[in-house]
């Protein structure tokens, strides 16, 4: 009688252990699950890329810093940015200057483009 409970209670526990190992692995081939799987995949190689893209741009401007000192070197050129001129402020300049505004607003150095429509035909 032992004999018998023991193999019924083995036949049991691998038809549940099967049931189970089934079940997870239709879990795993549900669409929801695929599609959020292959997002975490893509994710990760993303990162991975974005790794690797970032090592190379450092490496990129470590290796030119080197060359422009040793072609500062060879040249005799001071690459120090301190001695280098300051540049002028940028300026802001009139395109086109409208003829269309009254003699005393002339000075205003900006162009009111409400005056001017825009037409595609009148340049051909």
């Amino acid at each position: 009688m032992f004999r018998r409970t023991f193999w019924f209670t083995t036949g049991v526990a691998a038809g549940v252990w099967a049931t189970t190992k089934v079940n997870r692995k239709l879990k795993q081939l549900t669409p929801e699950h695929l599609a959020t799987q292959a997002a975490h995949k893509a994710v990760e190689a993303g990162h991975r890329i974005k790794d690797r893209a970032v090592g190379f741009a450092l490496d990129v401007r470590d290796n030119m810093a080197q060359r422009e000192a040793e072609l500062g070197e060879a040249l005799g050129i001071e690459a120090n940015p301190d001695t280098y001129p300051e540049l002028p402020a940028p300026r802001r300049v009139v395109a086109i200057e409208n003829r269309n505004t009254p003699k005393d607003s002339r000075n205003s150095r900006y162009v009111d483009n409400s005056s001017y429509p825009y037409n595609r035909n009148e340049d051909h």
